[in-house]
C-alpha cells in the first residue's frame, strides 16, 4: 500500500462566488471516498442564498474524505472535501483520518489571502503568521481544580492529565476551523488540550475529552431537592401533527433579508393604472404566426417588457440607483431587465443583460431561456446580479395587482395584474375588452412623483396602442 505523505493531501474549500455570500448548503455529493477525480470534475451541488451551483474540483487524485454530509450548511472558506493528489490508494474502511497539511490546517488571519472562487480556482499561499499570544491562559482542568479546592478545602484526588500551557510566542495549536468553533462554544482553551490526531492535530474527540476531564475533576454536587410533583419533561414547543416548521435558509433566507433591507431603506411609492390591452392581445396572436418568432416564446409579458423598455428610453432618469456611500445618484445607460420567477426553491429575479439593445425576437428568446432555466433550477448567480429594473407578473396567479417591493439597488419594479375580459367604454360605447391593472413601485429618493407617473403612463399608452412601439422606439 502506498504511503500517503502530508504534501499529497489537498483540501477543497467552500468557494466564494464573489457576491458577498458567506455560506452554502451541500445539496448532493457526486463522489464518495475512494473515487478517482480529475481536474474540473463536478463533485457536488450546493445551494447558495441565490441559486444552486455545481462545484468542480481543481485537482486530480483520490477522494479521501467528505467533510460534511448532504444537507449541511457550510461557511465559505471551510474545507468540504480532501483529495490525495499523490497517487496514494484509498484508505480501508475504518482507517484513521489522513494527515492534513499544516498550511491547510492553520486558518489564515483576515485579509492574509484570498478565498477560492468558482471560476479560476486558485488560492495564493500566505506567509503571514499570527502574532504570538501575550500570555498563557488558565487551563480548563486547572480552573476546575481551583474551584474544587476552594469548595472542599483540598485538591482533587485524581486530577486529569493536562498539557502544559503554551509559552509566550508559541505557535497556535493545530485544529481545523470546525474544531476551533466547537472549543470556543464549549469554553475550552485549545492550548490546554492534549492532541491525539496525526502530527498533533486536535480533534473534536480531544475537545470533548477535555470537557469531560474538567467535569470529572469537579466535586460531585449535593443531592438535588425532590422536584415538585407538577414538574415534568418540557413538552415539544409545537404540535407536530398540527404544525410544520421549515428551516429558513437558502433562497428564502436571502429573499427575506433583501426585502426587509429594501423596505426599510428605500421609501417606496406605488402608483396604479388600469388599461385596455385588447390591441396588445391581438398583436400577441399575430406574432405567434410570424415566421420570425417560430420556436420562440410569445406572450403578453414579451410586449409588456418591450413597453417598459420604451418608457425607460423616453424617461432615462428612472433607470438609476442610489449610492449612499458616495451620496450620488447613478443613472444607468443600460437596462438589465429583471423578471421575477417563482421556482421550487423560492422567488428569484434573474435579469436579461442589456435588454434595451435587443430586438423583439431577441427579447423573446432571452425571456424564454430565462424562464426555462429558472424553472429547472439552473439559474447562475451571475444571472441575478446587476439588475436595474424589474417586472413581476402576478397576473399568472389570477391576481389583479399588488404593491411590489423593490429589489435592493434598483429604482423601480412593475407589477402586471391579470388580463380579464371586462366591460369598458370604447369609442363611446360599453364593450367587452381585455383589461389589466399595472402597478409601479419606485424609490422616492430617486424618482419624483412626476417621473414615476410619466413612466407608468408611457407603459400603459404602449399597451393600449402597440403601434407606439414603432413610433416611440
Amino acid at each position: 500500500m502506498t504511503t500517503m505523505t502530508e504534501a499529497s493531501v489537498r483540501e477543497f474549500k467552500m468557494p466564494d462566488v464573489g457576491e458577498g455570500l458567506t455560506e452554502a448548503e451541500i445539496l448532493k455529493w457526486y463522489v464518495q471516498p475512494g473515487d478517482t477525480v480529475t481536474d474540473g470534475q463536478v463533485v457536488c451541488e450546493v445551494e447558495t442564498a441565490k441559486a444552486a451551483v455545481e462545484l468542480p474540483i481543481p485537482y486530480d487524485g483520490v477522494v479521501r474524505e467528505l467533510c460534511f454530509p448532504e444537507g449541511t450548511t457550510v461557511d465559505v472558506g471551510t474545507a468540504i472535501i480532501t483529495v490525495d493528489v499523490g497517487g496514494g490508494s484509498a484508505p480501508a474502511a475504518g482507517a484513521a483520518a489522513p494527515a492534513v497539511p499544516e498550511a491547510a490546517q492553520e486558518p489564515k488571519p483576515e485579509g492574509s489571502g484570498r478565498q477560492p472562487v468558482l471560476v479560476g480556482y486558485g488560492v495564493a499561499a500566505s506567509s503571514t503568521r499570527r502574532r504570538p499570544r501575550k500570555g498563557p491562559e488558565v487551563p480548563v482542568q486547572q480552573a476546575s481544580a481551583a474551584v474544587q479546592t476552594e469548595l472542599n478545602g483540598h485538591a482533587p484526588e485524581a486530577p486529569a492529565p493536562v498539557a502544559a500551557p503554551a509559552p509566550v510566542g508559541a505557535e497556535r495549536p493545530l485544529a481545523k476551523p470546525p474544531v476551533r468553533k466547537l472549543a470556543k462554544d464549549l469554553g475550552v482553551d485549545l492550548t490546554t488540550v492534549v492532541p491525539t490526531g496525526p502530527d498533533g492535530v486536535i480533534t473534536r474527540e480531544d475537545v470533548h475529552a477535555a470537557v469531560a476531564a474538567a467535569t470529572a475533576a469537579a466535586p460531585a454536587p449535593a443531592a438535588p431537592a425532590p422536584a415538585p410533583a407538577a414538574a415534568a419533561p418540557a413538552p415539544a414547543s409545537y404540535d407536530t401533527a398540527r404544525e410544520t416548521r421549515v428551516p429558513i435558509k437558502g433562497v428564502r433566507k436571502a429573499t427575506a433579508a433583501a426585502m426587509v433591507g429594501s423596505a426599510f431603506t428605500a421609501p417606496h411609492v406605488t402608483e396604479f393604472v388600469t388599461v385596455d390591452v385588447t390591441r396588445t392581445m391581438k398583436l400577441v396572436e399575430e406574432l405567434k404566426q410570424d415566421k420570425e418568432f417560430t420556436g420562440l416564446r410569445v406572450n403578453p409579458l414579451l410586449l409588456i417588457a418591450k413597453a417598459l423598455l420604451v418608457a425607460i428610453r423616453r424617461n432615462p432618469e428612472i433607470n438609476a440607483s442610489w449610492d449612499e456611500a458616495a451620496q450620488e445618484i447613478v443613472v444607468k445607460h443600460y437596462v438589465n431587465l429583471g423578471i421575477a420567477a417563482a421556482t421550487p426553491r423560492g422567488l428569484i429575479v434573474p435579469n436579461i443583460k442589456d435588454a434595451h439593445a435587443k430586438t423583439l425576437p431577441e427579447l423573446a428568446g432571452s425571456l424564454g431561456e430565462l424562464v426555462a432555466t429558472a424553472r429547472e433550477g439552473r439559474t447562475s448567480p451571475a444571472a441575478m446580479q446587476g439588475g436595474t429594473v424589474t417586472i413581476t407578473n402576478v397576473g399568472v396567479f389570477g391576481v389583479d395587482t399588488g404593491t411590489p417591493i423593490l429589489n435592493p439597488g434598483e429604482s423601480a419594479i412593475l407589477a402586471v395584474g391579470a388580463i380579464k375580459l371586462q366591460p369598458w367604454v370604447h369609442k363611446g360605447k360599453v364593450k367587452p375588452r381585455q383589461v389589466t391593472t399595472l402597478a409601479l413601485s419606485f424609490d422616492h429618493r430617486l424618482v419624483d412623483g412626476e417621473l414615476g407617473s410619466k413612466v407608468l403612463a408611457d407603459v400603459a399608452a404602449v399597451l393600449e396602442q402597440p403601434k407606439r412601439l414603432i413610433t416611440w422606439a
